[in-house]
Parts: C-alpha cells; sequence; structure tokens
C-alpha cells in the first residue's frame, strides 16, 4: 500500500538536521513528492551521504545567529521542518545545560529567522521523553507532561516557545511527538547510522552481523508479557508520511500536536526473536539488572493524528521494521561511510515495502 497526499509541488520546504535518520528520510519523501528542500545541517551527527541528491545541502551551524539568516535570505521558504537537536537521553543526564542550550537556542535562532522572513509554517520534531512515564496504558496527547531527562525538558521548552510564537507572530506550528523510530528506506540505500549507536534494534542487529557478541537485556521481571521492557516502535517511513500531512495541514490550521507511534508494543524479547527469524542468525542475549529510571512499557495512542489526518502505520509492523533496517545494515556495515554490499542471501528482497508514492492524488 503507497500513501498519497496532495501537494503543491512548488512550495520551498527547509529541513533543519535533514542529514539524520528521521530528518533525511522526510527530505526523502519530500523531494519524491515534487517539494523544493533544502536541507541545513552541521554534521555532527549527520552524515553528507544521507542528504536526498535532489536536494539543496547548506552546511551551518545553527548556534550562530548569522549562518541561519543567511540562510533564509538566499530562499523565500514556505515551511521549516525542525529535526536539529542533540537527542542523547543518557548524555543529557551529564549535560543538560548543553542539551537544554543548544536544542532550545537554535530552535529560537530558526524560528526567529522564520518569522523575519515571512515563513508560514513551522514543524517541530519533538519526542514522548516529555510524558509522564505510563506503564499499563498508550500516551495520548493529553498525558501528563513531565519530563524525566534534559532532553526531554528541552524539547518541552520548544514546544512552549512554539505556542507564544504562534501567538504572537501568527506563524503555524506543529509539533509531533514520536516514540522509537526504527527501520529504514526500503531498498537499502538510506538507513540509521548513529556514532555511539543506543537504539535497541540496530544493536541487536550487530549482533546479528557479528559486530557485537551479544545483546544485553535490563530486566526481566517487569510487569509485562515476558518480564522485559515493552516498547513503541514506529518505522521511519511513517514518520515522514506524519510530517508530510501535518505540512498539509498546517495550510489550514496551526497549533498542531500529534503523538505519533504504531500504537503496539513489543517487548525487548520481542525484538530479539524477530531478529533472529528475520536474519536467520542466533542472537545471544545476557541479562543484565534494571536500569534506573526504566518504565515497563511506553506505548503510544496516535488516534488523534489517524482521527484528523487520516494516517495510518503502513509499515510498523515487527517483520517490516526489522527486514528494512537488516536491508540496510547488511548493504552499510560500517553506515554511510562502507560501500554498498550485496544483500545478504535468504534475507528476501529489498522491494517488499513500496514507498510512498510520488504521484499527488487527492
Amino acid at each position: 500500500m503507497k500513501h498519497h497526499h496532495p501537494i503543491e509541488p512548488v512550495e520551498n520546504v527547509l529541513v533543519t538536521g535533514g542529514a539524520g535518520f528521521v530528518g533525511s528520510h522526510v527530505a526523502w519523501l519530500l523531494c519524491e513528492l515534487g517539494f523544493r528542500v533544502t536541507v541545513v545541517d552541521d554534521l555532527s551527527t549527520g552524515h553528507r551521504a544521507a542528504v536526498p541528491p535532489t536536494a539543496s545541502f547548506v552546511l551551518a551551524d545553527l548556534r550562530q545567529v548569522g549562518t541561519i539568516n543567511q540562510v533564509f535570505a538566499e530562499r523565500q521558504y514556505d515551511a521549516v521542518m525542525h529535526f536539529a537537536a542533540r537527542t542523547l537521553v543518557g548524555e543529557s543526564n551529564t549535560r543538560p545545560i548543553d542539551y537544554v542550550r543548544d536544542n532550545v537556542g537554535t530552535l529560537c535562532n530558526v524560528l526567529q529567522a522564520a518569522i523575519d522572513h515571512g515563513t508560514r509554517s513551522f514543524i517541530l520534531s519533538s519526542t514522548a521523553s516529555i510524558f509522564e512515564s505510563r506503564d499499563g496504558s498508550d500516551i495520548d496527547e493529553n498525558q501528563v507532561v513531565s519530563p524525566g531527562n534534559p532532553y526531554g525538558e528541552s524539547k518541552r521548552m520548544c514546544e512552549r516557545v512554539l505556542f507564544w510564537a504562534e501567538r504572537s507572530h501568527g506563524i503555524r506550528t506543529a509539533v509531533l511527538r514520536y516514540f522509537n523510530a526504527a527501520g529504514a528506506k526500503p531498498g537499502g540505500d538510506l538507513g540509521e547510522d548513529h556514532r555511539p549507536e543506543t537504539h535497541l534494534i540496530p544493536l541487536v542487529l550487530q549482533v546479528a552481523q557479528g559486530r557485537r557478541p551479544h545483546i544485553d537485556i535490563f530486566g526481566n521481571d517487569y510487569p509485562t508479557r515476558d518480564g522485559t521492557c515493552v516498547r513503541d516502535y514506529v518505522h521511519v517511513l511513517d514518520l515522514a508520511d506524519a510530517h508530510v500531512r501535518t505540512l498539509i495541514a498546517l495550510r489550514s490550521s496551526g497549533a498542531l500536536a500529534y503523538n505519533v507511534g504504531s500504537g503496539a508494543g513489543y517487548s525487548v524479547r520481542q525484538i530479539v526473536a524477530a531478529a533472529e527469524r528475520v536474519t536467520g542468525r542466533p542472537i545471544p542475549t545476557i541479562m543484565r539488572p534494571r536500569r534506573m529510571g526504566d518504565p515497563a512499557a511506553l506505548v503510544a495512542n496516535s488516534g488523534k493524528l489517524r482521527r484528523e489526518l487520516g494516517w495510518k502505520p503502513l509499515h510498523s509492523d515487527l517483520q517490516t521494521i526489522i527486514r528494512t533496517a537488516w536491508i540496510w545494515h547488511s548493504r552499510h556495515p560500517g553506515g554511510f561511510g562502507s560501500s554498498c554490499l550485496p544483500f545478504p542471501p535468504g534475507a528476501g528482497s529489498p522491494s517488499a515495502v513500496d514507498p510512498p508514492a510520488a504521484q499527488p492524488s487527492d
């Protein structure tokens, strides 16, 4: 099944942090749909090779006000999608001032420039980390906001800045709070490459590749189906689709906020078992004590996004998430810096998931 979007291909969209994991997939989908895309990134965590070839690219540090004003002076942008941020939860606990200063400061720089240059729409990449941990029930937009780490706190501050900017200046804003982005673009030419890698699915696949000896499981006595933590994983293509739908919605309304997740929680053991099935390789595990602060279950309720924008997580079943990620990691074992390798035999064709449609449709 393919995504269809009514679009105005003449729109210019600035994608900050568009060389990162989620930002690059959103930039790719925008290009496929006919938008004119400019990616600006300092490549501190992103990769130049992740930027779509049809997008313009600007190497820039968005913490510098003069730099971002120059970017806006060179082209009139209809919308900004803001992904640029520090995103490591663990690191944020040891560097809280850096996270608040850089994430909020960068957002303020880009947002002020957008307002000054007449940009009509602004979408913020936010996070479920703004919410209070909630075991046993899914998390909707009405959940208590109580960030458990400085990263989540910085994103909450960014959301409040957007709220006041829309009220004072009229720029239409939206925040998308997503859970665990995963998977990769079909075909194996775009995927996840974090350094260091902290996300579970890439780490599990590194074990399947022989790059790690085992995967650590932190706690097996949680009140879940198998005792291990449960998380909501949403395919990065479904995230990209949510961003495009939100961009279209901002043409006629503002002050939008959506939780974006599959609504299906998977345990750590389920991830490992699914990866073993997809790769055909054993993935040893070692049990470790619980980590402080890990909630038993975090699962999204994306009903508002489904109802208001017609969004559906078409690619977020666990098999598709892991399979597309495995294609990417198999072809690029060293990430974007490695050469493209043939896909391993027996793991299936790279074309099992259709990309979103390139043609507009009502």
